[in-house]
C-alpha cells in the first residue's frame, strides 16, 4: 500500500473513533416561523455539534393540537434511515406532570417528546423497543434550570441533538420506563360486515381533501373496482355530517370539475376530495380522533 493510501486508512479510523457516527435530527413543532423560537432550538442542536444535519419536518401544527403532531410523525417517519432522531415539541402541558420521554422503535428511530398523546401512532406503527424518561440532571441545557416554559428549547431539542451526534447513547437518556406511552382514543380502520369503519385523522391541509386511516388491506374487505359506487358517512363525535354516494376512482380527472370522488391517497389510503374544489370547506368537515367514517359498496 502505497504510503499516502495508508495515511488515508489511518486518519478515517482514528477520525471514525473520536467522532462517532452521527444521525439526521428531525425537528417538528407548533410555534410557526414568526419568531425566533425554532432558530434558538436549532442553535442550541447546533451548539451541541457543528456535525448535525439538521432538518424540519413542520413547524405549522395547530397550536396545542397532539393529535395532528402524532399523525405528522407517522406519516413521515417511516421514510428516514434508521438512527434519525425526531423532536416533537407539541406540549400545552409544559411544566406540568406529563413525562419528558424518549421512544425507541422497533425499527430503530428515536422520538423525543412529552409523553401526552404525540407517540400513539408512531407506537402502533413502528412499534416500542424501549422507552425512556429524560433525566434533567444530566440533560439539560446549562444553565437553563430556572427556565419552566421551553423545554422544546432546553430538554428536547438539547437531548435529541446529543442522542443523533452520538454524544450520549440511548441507555443515558435516563431511566427506563414501561413500554407504553399515553394514547388518544380513535376509530381504527375495520371492516364488518360489509361497512368499513375508519377515522379521519387529517386533512391535505392545501386543496382541502379528507383523508382516512382506512388502509388498502381494510378497503379489499368491499371488492372494490374503480367506477363502483360508494356510499360515505362521515360524523363527528357519532352526529352525522355527510351522507352521501360518492364514485371510486383512480384519480382527480376521472370525474368533471366540481365533482366529488373517493380515491387513494399518496399513502394508499381511502381520501374524499371535489375535482378542483375543497371537500372539507363545502362540506364542513375536519380531522381529528372524533372524526369517524362508515363506507360501504352501493
Amino acid at each position: 500500500m502505497k504510503p499516502f493510501n495508508l495515511l488515508l486508512v489511518l486518519f478515517m479510523l482514528i477520525r471514525g473513533t473520536a467522532f462517532p457516527q452521527s444521525h439526521a435530527l428531525v425537528i417538528q413543532t407548533d410555534f410557526g416561523l414568526k419568531d425566533g423560537a425554532v432558530s434558538a432550538m436549532k442553535g442550541v442542536a447546533f451548539g451541541v455539534s457543528p456535525e448535525l444535519k439538521i432538518f424540519d419536518l413542520t413547524h405549522e401544527i395547530p397550536a396545542y393540537n397532539i393529535w395532528e403532531a402524532a399523525y405528522r410523525l407517522q406519516q413521515t417517519a417511516a421514510y428516514w434511515p434508521k438512527g434519525t432522531v425526531f423532536v416533537s415539541v407539541v406540549d400545552p402541558g409544559v411544566g406540568s406532570e406529563r413525562k419528558s420521554v424518549v421512544l425507541k422503535t422497533k425499527s430503530g428511530h428515536y422520538f423525543v417528546s412529552p409523553d401526552n398523546g404525540t407517540l400513539t401512532l408512531i407506537a402502533e406503527s413502528l412499534g416500542i423497543e424501549a422507552l425512556r424518561e429524560i433525566d434533567e440532571k444530566r440533560n439539560r441545557l446549562p444553565g437553563s434550570s430556572a427556565s419552566y416554559t421551553f423545554h422544546g428549547r432546553d430538554v428536547y431539542v438539547y437531548t435529541g441533538a446529543r442522542l443523533a451526534a452520538g454524544v450520549i447513547p440511548f441507555d443515558s437518556v435516563g431511566k427506563e420506563l414501561p413500554a407504553d406511552v399515553v394514547r388518544i382514543p380513535y376509530q381504527q380502520a375495520i371492516s364488518k360486515n360489509g361497512t368499513v369503519y375508519g377515522n379521519i385523522p387529517i386533512l391535505d391541509v392545501q386543496y382541502g381533501n379528507a383523508w382516512t386511516n382506512i388502509d388498502e388491506k381494510t378497503l379489499e374487505a368491499l371488492q372494490l373496482k374503480f367506477g363502483d359506487k360508494l356510499r360515505v358517512k362521515i360524523l363527528k363525535d357519532k352526529k352525522v355530517v355527510f351522507n352521501s354516494v360518492l364514485p371510486f376512482v383512480a384519480t382527480f380527472a376521472s370525474v368533471p370539475q366540481g365533482s366529488p370522488l373517493a380515491y387513494q391517497n399518496s399513502l394508499m389510503n381511502l381520501s374524499f376530495a371535489i375535482n378542483y374544489g375543497n371537500f372539507a370547506e363545502q362540506h364542513k368537515v375536519a380531522s381529528g380522533p372524533e372524526w369517524t367514517v362508515e363506507v360501504t359498496k352501493e
